[in-house]
């Protein structure tokens, strides 16, 4: 097996053959072959191979077999030597999600995120982004949308990708069972496609029970009744309503029991917090009841007394990822601080991002290296747990986690297609940019392009 970086051009020359420098030819084990397979994403032609007596690693195409080909862009590319017949240029990395057309932001509040990632190793991979529509299965082509060098956008026919990362951002769309059929066509063809698409709460919980890292996770009671939720309060004193497919702390109450003054709810409601008061358990689930309707598609999760700074709660995000290797790795940590009477530490909701480091310093003190190290370690056994019980494949995950006042580690939330907030704090910034290239690496893993450092 052989790869490396090489730069294509188109030739004048009209003979069908792919040429190249003598030096890519001595690189990919090619000097004594006549015959190849050239293979783009989707895309084979058999041709001739010619060589050429220049400096570098250079592709010169025919500009038949380049319009054959429909390679997304000249210039920088992979290129792959697998069996000494078999020429693969790529990668093909292709980001599913929703499309504008026509529009300066083809993916809309997304556009920024794949613009960033399609940044990375962008002399060595060809990006384009795509939506289902796009997709002409007869034809193995996509319509895609690529980033012009120049700036802006720009829209062709190419090949199927190598590998589909799966940013669709609808979670509706996604259950359908017609977008389901979609995402297996893929499959059936060979092409990897991660993060299959989103998790509800209770999938996280089914995941994980039975396995060891079963005991960071709170306990938890899906659909729960209103004798449940009272021995719940009482045993833990206060617990959290979550909706099931929720995100951004949207829906969520806070319940607490106190046993001398009574029960209390705190939800947020046309963007300020709430907090009422009950006399008893009975007027409070009235009041839930009416607020929610029957506790259908809710988890009843157990309140942990978190670390706090000022009074206030602090949880962090881990953005994890796989890596070249095919393993999990702890990309990123942003610390929230929860605001003054807030149910979450979600900014929107006035919490504060921190760095982990100046929050377990001032907690922690001396011991701050070791308690963010079980973190970290906690958070790779949750991530290998449930990719081990998940059908799909997966290669990112933001985690939710809290750390107890006895140091103890839980996972509150796992997001199968983790935003990425955290990374707008100056010094996560760097972070943000590793989390993308590792993302990259696990693309160039799954498409069977290794990603070795070859210049």
């Amino acid at each position: 097996m052989s790869l490396t970086t090489c730069t294509i051009h188109i030739t004048q020359r009209q003979e069908r053959a792919v040429y190249l420098s003598v030096e890519l030819a001595r690189a990919l084990k090619l000097a004594k072959t006549r015959n190849v397979t050239l293979k783009l994403g989707s895309k084979s032609i058999p041709l001739g191979i010619k060589l050429l007596k220049k400096t570098g690693k250079h592709v010169f195409l025919p500009s038949s077999v380049y319009s054959q080909l429909r390679l997304p862009r000249l210039g920088g590319a992979m290129v792959h030597n697998d069996n000494g017949n078999e020429l693969r240029i790529g990668p093909m990395i292709g980001i599913l999600t929703s499309v504008i057309r026509g529009s300066s932001a083809p993916f809309g509040s997304r556009t920024e995120f794949i613009r960033q990632f399609m940044r990375v190793e962008s002399d060595r991979a060809f990006y384009f982004g795509f939506s289902p529509s796009d997709v002409n299965w007869n034809d193995q082509t996509v319509v895609a949308t690529i980033p012009r060098s120049e700036g802006g956008w720009t829209r062709k026919v190419i090949p199927l990708p190598d590998v589909v990362y799966n940013r669709l951002p609808s979670r509706t769309a996604e259950k359908l069972a017609s977008m389901n059929a979609f995402k297996q066509k893929f499959i059936k063809r060979g092409i990897p496609l991660f993060n299959w698409s989103f998790f509800d709460k209770w999938d996280v919980y089914n995941l994980l029970e039975g396995t060891d890292a079963y005991k960071h996770v709170p306990e938890s009671r899906i659909n729960p009744t209103a004798s449940q939720i009272k021995e719940m309060l009482d045993r833990h004193k206060f617990i959290y309503l979550k909706p099931t497919g929720g995100s951004l702390g949207i829906g969520i109450f806070r319940l607490t029991y106190n046993p001398k003054r009574g029960y209390y709810a705190r939800y947020r409601q046309a963007g300020r917090n709430v907090l009422l008061r009950f006399s008893n358990f009975d007027t409070l689930m009235s009041y839930i009841n009416r607020q929610i309707g029957r506790l259908n598609n809710y988890v009843a999760q157990q309140g942990i007394r978190l670390i706090e700074i000022d009074g206030c709660p602090i949880d962090f995000r881990f953005h994890m990822t796989k890596n070249r290797d095919n393993q999990w790795v702890v990309a990123a940590i942003g610390a929230k601080k929860a605001g003054k009477g807030s149910v979450t530490t979600h900014v929107r909701t006035g919490g504060m991002l921190m760095t982990p480091e100046q929050v377990m310093k001032e907690i922690f003190g001396s011991r701050a290296d070791t308690v963010l190290s079980s973190a970290k370690e906690a958070a790779i056994r949750l991530a290998e747990d449930i990719e081990r019980n998940y059908r799909h494949t997966l290669g990112e995950l933001g985690f939710d986690i809290g750390i107890d006042q006895s140091e103890r580690i839980w996972m509150f939330e796992a997001n199968s297609k983790p935003g990425r907030s955290i990374f707008k704090h100056p010094a996560l910034k760097e972070q943000g940019r590793a989390s993308l290239q590792y993302i990259y690496d696990y693309c160039m893993y799954l498409a069977r392009f290794r990603a070795r450092r070859d210049s």
